[in-house]
């Protein structure tokens, strides 16, 4: 073979590798609301770099996380299983936790790392912060962020500042708190190495972790999360853009986010790796409403964080890949987090572990075309991980269990009925005129519930 035939043939070769082997961004961010982006109808928060996504790629406007709360969804993002499958159902964990995310599942990281991929993780991790837990341990070739939610103090917990809209007001009018009120850490790899974290720079930080990965490995194929801590409260952003009217607290923290976004994509593009990289930017649940101007908007959504309502776990989601996704497309079909992982290995053309049952279902088809999604069904676990509901096509059930008051026996359970496709913000329940249609999806529900139950696998747990 003549040099010149030989150097065709690597040429090619590398071209033709790097066709099978896609760069993937996870951009997640931190109790972001459904309506908090202007590509999703906000007209207050101004997002021009991730509507420009949305432009270039593809909006998901029934997109779900598997939990309202924090620890559930990411384990659910990265395992493509429902959390209770993989035993990380039971609400978030705190400081004082002594389980996590078993490092015997099978991650996205694990699946690309296997393939030759360079792997990082940068920013919230919230699975486990003791070492067999940790990012590295879970496919991840590097780590660098906050361990658990960016509210909770190291080692226990303790000492924190007052909550509520009004504490965060006073937080955001003391930049310093980051350093003065909390005890936050910041890891890098196993190892703490800021306390308290500066959490006015995090944002920025784990931003130019990531542009740092990208430009260290342009040449090899790599899987990039970048799970922000924000917007989850306690908010904050550099000195310099800091608005200082507390009203504004969420709006400025988004829109920092935002030009975040803008400078990572710009790396991308700079570097010619737009053709070969996909992009996802989605959030872990909904907005925690409490916080009031330091929370979110759920947009035409019902409720918000830790709740079974639309709110809670119908996210915004935009996918990104110039000539693979059509450009300034919408796709309104049923989908969710646990369909990444499968959805990734299809990408990529590689089988995923035969020994590792999940829930998640290949749906490469919506990234490209109007396709009927392979999901018809979607479990609710509450933020507790009990089971309070099921969608099957269009119609959704709830099953509210009734609370205890004065020690008084409980009160009967809601029952509530939804045609979704009619009725987003869910507040015609049609679930006394249809029995049997109730009595239908209850059934199903907890024939998948029992499945899941039966095969249940058990998270990390402290000896």
């Amino acid at each position: 073979m003549s040099k010149i035939l030989l150097f065709l043939f690597l040429v090619t070769g590398l071209f033709s590798k790097a066709a099978e082997k896609p760069n993937f961004i996870i951009i997640f961010t931190d109790d972001q609301g459904y309506g908090d982006l202007g590509c999703f109808g906000s007209t207050k928060i101004k997002t021009p770099h991730i509507d420009r996504l949305a432009k270039e790629g593809r909006k998901f406007t029934n997109f779900m996380v598997a939990s309202p709360v924090c620890s559930p969804s990411r384990a659910a993002l990265l395992t493509g299983c429902y959390p209770k499958r993989v035993s990380m159902h039971q609400h978030v964990l705190f400081p004082s936790s002594e389980k996590g995310l078993n490092p015997s599942e099978h991650t996205i990281a694990d699946h690309l790392k296997a393939q030759g991929y360079k792997t990082a993780a940068f920013g919230k991790w919230h699975l486990g912060h003791h070492p067999e837990t940790l990012p590295q341990q879970n496919g991840f070739d590097t780590y660098f962020g906050i361990p658990y939610s960016n509210d909770m103090n190291h080692p226990d917990n303790k000492g924190k500042p007052k909550g509520g809209h009004g504490g965060m007001d006073a937080l955001w009018a003391n930049p310093e708190s980051t350093l003065t009120k909390w005890k936050t850490p910041l890891m890098e790899n196993e190892k703490i190495v800021e306390l308290p974290v500066d959490q006015r720079t995090i944002t920025r930080r784990c931003t130019q972790k990531g542009i740092d990965f990208i430009k260290a490995n342009k040449d090899e194929s790599f899987f990039l999360y970048l799970p922000h801590s924000m917007p989850h409260i306690p908010l904050y952003v550099p000195d310099e853009i800091r608005d200082p009217n507390p009203q504004n607290a969420y709006t400025n923290t988004i829109e920092h986010i935002d030009t975040e976004v803008g400078r990572l994509m710009d790396t991308i593009r700079e570097l010619k790796l737009e053709q070969n990289t996909y992009v996802i930017y989605t959030t872990d649940n909904g907005p925690w409403l409490q916080f009031k101007h330091h929370g979110g908007s759920a947009g035409p959504l019902r409720e918000g964080k830790g709740t079974t309502f639309e709110g809670g776990q119908r996210v915004p989601c935009i996918m990104w890949a110039p000539g693979r996704i059509p450009a300034d497309t919408t796709c309104d079909k049923l989908c969710g987090t646990i369909d990444l992982l499968p959805t990734i290995a299809s990408l990529t053309k590689t089988p995923l572990p035969s020994d590792k049952k999940i829930d998640g279902l290949d749906i490469s088809s919506l990234l490209t075309s109007d396709a009927k999604s392979p999901r018809d069904e979607f479990i609710y676990y509450t933020s507790r991980g009990d089971l309070e509901g099921l969608r099957q096509g269009n119609y959704k059930l709830l099953i509210k269990k009734g609370r205890k008051r004065n020690n008084q026996t409980a009160q009967k359970p809601q029952v509530f009925l939804f045609d979704l496709s009619k009725d987003l913000a869910e507040q015609n329940n049609l679930a006394e005129k249809n029995p049997e249609l109730v009595a239908k999806l209850g059934i199903r529900m907890k024939e998948l519930d029992a499945e899941i139950t039966e095969n249940q696998r058990p998270a990390w747990v402290k000896n």
